[in-house]
């Protein structure tokens, strides 16, 4: 295959998963909506977490939220933590307890119950992502999976879980990208109109 048909053919699948998921995932991608509304209405929080381009998506998610999602939209900042954000506490978590506590470990000090956890892996199988949702999960706090495939061990952990049946790791993280600004947009959409 030339390059140029490798690239229409790259556009395309990551085409044909939006399109699946703009029918598949309605009623996931509204849970989520509903839960982040609840939380930032009840005065809690979302935080965010995922390793490599997942790391980036939360940190970029939380952004949308504290800073601004769309410029013709002035609202107030809502609160969101990426807990991929802070070297210092990742790095003395990891070397203190292990990689697989970095997200957990920070969490369980900055969380409480109604906050919403948002785990970002594309396998479902980021043992400290995986961590960080069994954790929130019983610290009472809700707890949504941006996941791809099947979603591995880190579904079951899901109160709700935004799928991405792909098994490309690039189309998974476009479509987690996607997702997530569908749901800050909506979100925005309810919280400013009210």
């Amino acid at each position: 295959m030339d390059e140029v048909a490798r690239f229409a053919a790259i556009m395309e699948d990551g085409a044909v998963l939006r399109r699946r998921l703009a029918t598949e995932a309605v009623a996931a991608v509204i849970g989520v909506v509903d839960a982040c509304e609840a939380t930032i209405r009840g005065g809690g929080r979302l935080f965010f977490c995922g390793n490599g381009g997942s790391a980036a998506d939360a940190q970029h998610l939380a952004t949308e939220l504290l800073v601004r999602l769309r410029s013709h939209v002035e609202r107030p900042s809502w609160p969101a933590i990426a807990l991929t954000l802070d070297p210092t506490a990742l790095t003395a978590g990891g070397n203190d307890y292990g990689f697989e506590q970095v997200f957990a470990r920070p969490l369980s000090g900055l969380g409480r119950a109604g906050d919403v956890l948002f785990g970002i892996t594309t396998s479902g199988k980021s043992p400290n992502v995986v961590r960080a949702l069994e954790t929130a999960r019983g610290m009472g706090i809700v707890t949504v999976g941006m996941l791809g495939g099947d979603g591995g061990p880190a579904r079951a952990l899901c109160d709700h879980a935004l799928l991405v049946p792909g098994t490309e790791t690039a189309r998974i993280q476009e479509a987690h990208i996607t997702l997530g600004h569908a749901v800050m947009e909506l979100l925005e959409d309810r919280l400013v109109q009210a």
